[in-house]
Parts: C-alpha cells; sequence; structure tokens
C-alpha cells in the first residue's frame, strides 16, 4: 500500500519522465548557491576533491553557519564545513525524492553504467581519495588506501548486480493459480554513516539504493564529512542525475535535529544507520511513527575466545588483526579476550611481544604508522576511563596503558590481564586500542 501511495504522489507532482540521456535539473526554490569555495587542508590533499558545501540537487549547498573538520593526528584545521540544519536536509529530500520518480523509470542498463564509471572514477582518484580519509579520520594511508578500494568494490558489485533485479514465479495451493513477485524501488533512503569508514559505508548502502533505483539523502559523521563531499563531486562527474546522490554535512549540535528530521520526513521510505546503539534507539523511535523501513549496524561487544587446544602464534596472529585495525576502531574489532588458562600465560607474552614488535603509532600519513590517532579527544577519555576502572579493580597493565607521546589523539596499544566481568572493557564496546584478556572463564554464565 505503501508503494502505491507513492506512486500516486510522483504522478501527482505533474512530472515529465526525464529519458535516460537527459540531466536532471534541481527546482528553481531549492535553497542551493554557488560552492563558496575549497577547503585549505594539509599539502598533498587534492583541492579538487576537498570540497566544504553540501551537495543537493546536482548543486553545491551552502549554509548560514560552517563547523570545523580538523586532522585528528596534528589538532590542524583542514576546513569549515557547511552545517546544514532542518531546512537543508528538508531539501536534500525533496530533491530526491523529485529525483526519483525519473531515475525509478531509467533502465538496469543505464543505471549499471553511471554506477561503474563512478567506480571508474573512484579507482582513477583512489589516491587522492585515501589521503583524505587519512587526513580527516587519521588511519594509516595504507588502510585507507586499502579502503577505497573496498569502497570502490561495493559500486562495481552493485552495477553488476543492477542488472539482475529478478522477480520470481511462487506456486500457490491452488493449482490453476501463481503468485507473480516483482522488485521495485522503495524511494528515497536516508543514510547515517558513521566516521571510521567514512567512504565504505557510505558505497556500500548507496551503491544497492542506486543500483535498485531508490534515491538517496546521506548524512555523514561530523567529523569525517569530506569524503562524502568528494564522492559527491566524483559522482557528478561520473553522470549521476541531480538528486539521486544528495550529501547534507552538519555539526555535532545539529546532528540530533537533523537526523530526526529525515527519520519523520513523510518523503523518505527507508533509513539506513551505522553507529552506536544508543542514536539507533532514538532513529528507530523517530522512524516508528511512520513504520519506515529500517537497517542499522549497531554496538558490539564482540570475544575472542581461545582454547587450550590452540596455537599459540596463531592465535596471537588472529588477534592482532582483529584487535588493532585502525587503532581498535572498527564496528568488529574485538573487544574482549577470554582465554583458558592452561593456555593463558603463553598467549599473554606472546601476545605482548607481538604488540610491542609490530605496532607503531604515529601520524597516519608516516610510512612506518599502524596506528593512527583516535577520531578525536572523547574517543581518548573513554579509553581512559575503561584502563583506569580496570586497574583500579584488580588489573594489571602488561603493555601501554597511557596517551601516547605523539599527540592528544594518541593512546598507547594496550594490553590488560586480571580482567574481571565487573570492569568496564567487559562490559561496553571500548572502541580503542585496549585488549582485556580474561582468564578461564569456562564457568562464566556471560
Amino acid at each position: 500500500m505503501a508503494t502505491c501511495f507513492r506512486l500516486r504522489s510522483c504522478l501527482a507532482l505533474h512530472l515529465p519522465r526525464t529519458p535516460p540521456s537527459r540531466v536532471l535539473r534541481p527546482r528553481a526554490d531549492y535553497p542551493v548557491a554557488r560552492i563558496r569555495g575549497y577547503a585549505r587542508g594539509p599539502a598533498g590533499l587534492s583541492s579538487a576533491l576537498l570540497r566544504t558545501d553540501g551537495f543537493v540537487g546536482g548543486s553545491w549547498l551552502s549554509a548560514a553557519a560552517t563547523f570545523p573538520v580538523h586532522d585528528p593526528a596534528s589538532g590542524a584545521e583542514l576546513g569549515l564545513v557547511a552545517d546544514c540544519g532542518v531546512p537543508e536536509a528538508r531539501a536534500a529530500v525533496r530533491a530526491a525524492y523529485e529525483a526519483f520518480c525519473s531515475w525509478r523509470g531509467v533502465s538496469a542498463k543505464e543505471r549499471s553504467s553511471l554506477l561503474r564509471k563512478w567506480y571508474d572514477l573512484m579507482i582513477q582518484n583512489k589516491d587522492d581519495l585515501a589521503k583524505i580519509i587519512t587526513a580527516e579520520s587519521g588511519k594509516p594511508l595504507k588502510e585507507a588506501q586499502g579502503e577505497i578500494l573496498y569502497s570502490a568494490n561495493f559500486l562495481e558489485w552493485f552495477s553488476e548486480e543492477a542488472r539482475r533485479v529478478y522477480g520470481d514465479i511462487i506456486y500457490t495451493p491452488a493449482k490453476e493459480k501463481r503468485g507473480l513477485v516483482l522488485k521495485q524501488p522503495l524511494g528515497v533512503a536516508a543514510v547515517i554513516t558513521p566516521w571510521n569508514f567514512p567512504s565504505a559505508m557510505i558505497t556500500r548502502k548507496v551503491g544497492a539504493a542506486l543500483a535498485a533505483g531508490c534515491t538517496v539523502v546521506v548524512k555523514p559523521a561530523e567529523d569525517t564529512p569530506f569524503s562524502a563531499l568528494a564522492l559527491a563531486a566524483l559522482a557528478d562527474q561520473a553522470g549521476i542525475p541531480p538528486g539521486v546522490y544528495n550529501v547534507i554535512p552538519c555539526s555535532q549540535k545539529k546532528a540530533k535535529e537533523v537526523g530526526e528530521a529525515l527519520c519523520t520526513d513523510p518523503l523518505v521510505s527507508k533509513i539506513s544507520f551505522t553507529g552506536s546503539t544508543a542514536t539507533g534507539k532514538v532513529l528507530l523511535h523517530h522512524a516508528a511513527n511512520s513504520v519506515k523501513r529500517v537497517s542499522m549496524e549497531l554496538g558490539g561487544h564482540a570475544p575472542f575466545i581461545v582454547f587450550d587446544s590452540a596455537n599459540v602464534d596463531q592465535a596471537v596472529a588472529g588477534a592482532m588483526a582483529s584487535k588493532f585495525r585502525n587503532s581498535g576502531q572498527t564496528c568488529v574489532c574485538s573487544n574482549r579476550f577470554l582465554v583458558q588458562r592452561g593456555i593463558h600465560d603463553s598467549f599473554v607474552k606472546k601476545f605482548a611481544e607481538a604488540i610491542k614488535t609490530n605496532l607503531h603509532v604515529g601520524n597516519g600519513f608516516e610510512e612506518r604508522t599502524t596506528q593512527g590517532p583516535l577520531i578525536n579527544e572523547k574517543a581518548v577519555e573513554k579509553v581512559e576511563k575503561h584502563v583506569s576502572d580496570a586497574i583500579s579493580k584488580g588489573a594489571t597493565v602488561v603493555t601501554g596503558g597511557k596517551r601516547h607521546q605523539v599527540g592528544k589523539n594518541f593512546f598507547e596499544p594496550t594490553l590488560l590481564s586480571n580482567v574481571t566481568r565487573d570492569m568496564l572493557c567487559s562490559q561496553e564496546e571500548t572502541f580503542g586500542p585496549v585488549a582485556p584478556v580474561i582468564k578461564d572463564f569456562a564457568d562464566d554464565p556471560s
């Protein structure tokens, strides 16, 4: 029923169907302005991709206010970005909705071709895109380069899947009847993404939506808006029609109201969010009133389990890969290490040696660096809180345990032993470079 309503609404707008070869144009009444300029940023960043305004209806959108984006490694200001609020969010949704009325009619082949062009441009600009990620998120450049290839592959994958949106014929209990299933695009998808994978978390959501014939409004994390805006510049170059991909950056101060606007707007049909459980609950509450379709990847508390029968060297190698990627700031990082008594001492000893030998803290642009900064001061404070709480309750610091001398947002890769269930690091997601080891968990009911 909801789909039927949306189709009637599109027809009610009396918009002529735009042939795929034509370019959609934004409405004249959108509050769209020309771009103020580019962010200057540190040397080596592409001025053509480092945009500072929002992107709505195929044009760059300024706002009444701006907010600063900083390099978490040095604290340097990368640029002042448009601080979009509810009016800009509504304009973006309207642009996406009107574009949907034409985009949904574009052939699967044409959508596939446009996504492929977007992918090709990402590959051509992969080095510049990776540098932007490192500048705004702090992750080591090699990791950023890997993320760009990873994120571009989503566009490649969905460019091919766009041609394969098949239906189905279903046999029913009645011999003379068959069920016919047709897959149709929902409409506007509001995409809210995190800072730890500022490119990949966009393309994996947006690629799927565009391939299916939906349009999107992206609200990137306030710490890392430049990656989303760089993708907008490339989408525009690829020929993605105006209004199909929109970006509305905003400060932390406005994030709550913008999120609510996206989740309650009647023209939005789908919410996709990756982030904290607390924020996910709020967004679910807002989306519930209009029963929007919702997809969420929320916080976790992943265990890494080592049994007595394990190969210690392999267990340590797995622990290193699982815990310290992006300085422990990934959604799938192990948050607690449950190690049986018989192997515990050997595992802790070799784990500590591997940390000291293989991990190097520093600026993400330095070739030797494997551990960049945490995203901001608040993240460092949370890690400090977890470590100090564990120590106060009897945990032992095997290595690390404090801020690194490189800078205020850096924290030493830390290994804790004698960790118990009542400690914060055993109960909450740390999202930092701390590996707490719990010994002999066999009788642990959790």
